[in-house]
């Protein structure tokens, strides 16, 4: 079979797929630009109804050698390397369970090859370079963000994908974002859940938490959802928080003119990443909620054994606390006064065009013991601004991933009286 016609073959597949979703969606009453997202993996999208279809397409496609499947989605990959295009690499991951192996051993991660493909690709570290542009459109009336993959609505049109969706919710003491991979859905119960970013009472510092963890081993906050009068807690409305990130900005007790001053601090990514031959840690699947263990709870006492602590162990334990990896911390590149314009200004390189006080870079934030290379210090990793009414750009690069980013920024849209 010629590889034009297998092609086609699979573009019929995705867009079996893609009427089913539709139809769902519509009855769920979803506006219909939200159904360009990534599809969750294992999601509600690919359920129910579309069960036999798969069933029967996967009979007559999972039989093929695998030496010519190899070769058949290596194709496919290479020619599509931009959306909307790249739905046909997550149609042959969507055939049958041997494609989709296959699939994710030929597409690399967003450091590889600079491109989106699956859900766990957002929370994976994004390219040295070039960065990965995207823009946010902001919904006052129903305090959403939405993040999509292109340089703005107006280049875009239609062609640009939705990648996450955040909602705003003011609590009596906090403001809490939920970010979420569709528009509509912001359960934390969800398959569609990614995380959230949580205020203190002042809004000058935030928590982004992670539906999952980064990596194994990582400290977590588990907090169940709970009655006041049970005893028992339900494994089906818990729900764990992963805390990989904090964001500080700086109080302006004098009330002076300039942009805010902010200090982000990475937990899950060392400061070796931008060192000479480091990396950061990159997740390769995403966790859904329903496959997560939850640890049960009693209100019994349970007494530990004691431990013998020797001198040597302790002397190894102090070491092993000296060898640490440190964070990576982000500030903001500070600005220059420009004296004809009167106003701060820094180089967004044409990506930002209207002035505003929530336009910042991020830079790294290191000291000369570090040994990072000159270059790497100076490289903005994040840049955010504004170019319309309620449309600013997002520009990222390693290592930060979407996900990150995109809750760094939506820490300047909270209002911040003391900061300005």
């Amino acid at each position: 079979m010629p590889f034009h016609d297998i092609v086609r073959e699979l573009k019929e597949i995705r867009d079996d797929f893609s009427t089913i979703s539709f139809g769902r969606l519509q009855g769920k009453r979803v506006n219909r630009r939200a159904r360009a997202h990534i599809a969750p993996e294992g999601g509600s999208d690919y359920d129910g109804s579309s069960c036999g279809l798969r069933e029967n397409q996967s009979n007559n496609w999972a039989n093929l050698p695998p030496e010519l499947l190899h070769n058949l989605i290596q194709r496919v990959e290479a020619s599509e390397a931009s959306w909307p295009g790249r739905r046909d690499v997550v149609a042959c991951a969507s055939v049958c369970k041997s494609w989709r192996e296959i699939t994710k051993q030929i597409v690399k991660t967003p450091e590889q090859c600079g491109c989106l493909t699956f859900p766990i690709s957002l929370k994976q570290p994004g390219p040295r370079d070039p960065p990965i542009q995207c823009f946010i459109k902001r919904e006052r009336a129903s305090s959403t963000f939405q993040l999509y993959l292109g340089l703005s609505p107006a280049l875009s049109g239609d062609l640009s994908k939705l990648l996450l969706s955040a909602k705003k919710i003011r609590r009596a003491t906090r403001t809490e974002f939920r970010i979420s991979l569709v528009h509509g859905d912001f359960s934390r119960t969800s398959n569609t859940y990614v995380g959230s970013l949580r205020s203190n009472f002042l809004g000058t510092k935030f928590t982004i938490y992670d539906s999952q963890p980064p990596h194994t081993g990582m400290q977590h906050n588990y907090k169940p959802l709970q009655q006041s009068h049970s005893i028992q807690v339900s494994p089906r409305v818990a729900v764990r928080k992963y805390s990989v990130g904090m964001i500080a900005y700086e109080l302006n007790v004098l009330r002076t003119r300039g942009p805010r001053r902010m200090r982000c601090t990475m937990q899950t990514i060392p400061l070796s990443a931008i060192q000479e031959g480091g990396c950061a840690p990159t997740p390769e699947e995403r966790t859904n909620f329903q496959d997560q263990q939850f640890p049960t709870f009693s209100n019994s006492k349970v007494k530990q054994p004691l431990v013998q602590i020797s001198s040597s162990s302790l002397t190894e334990s102090q070491d092993s606390v000296k060898g640490r990896r440190d964070p990576l911390i982000l500030r903001n590149k500070a600005p220059r006064w420009h004296e004809q314009l009167q106003c701060w200004c820094l180089n967004f390189k044409g990506r930002v065009t209207v002035a505003s006080v929530k336009n910042f870079q991020l830079v790294a934030a290191v000291e000369p013991s570090h040994n990072v290379p000159a270059e790497e210090q100076e490289k903005v990793i994040l840049q955010f601004g504004k170019i319309g009414k309620d449309i600013f750009t997002m520009d990222y690069r390693y290592p930060l991933s979407a996900f990150q980013a995109f809750a760094i920024c939506l820490s300047s849209f909270d209002t911040k009286p003391a900061c300005e």
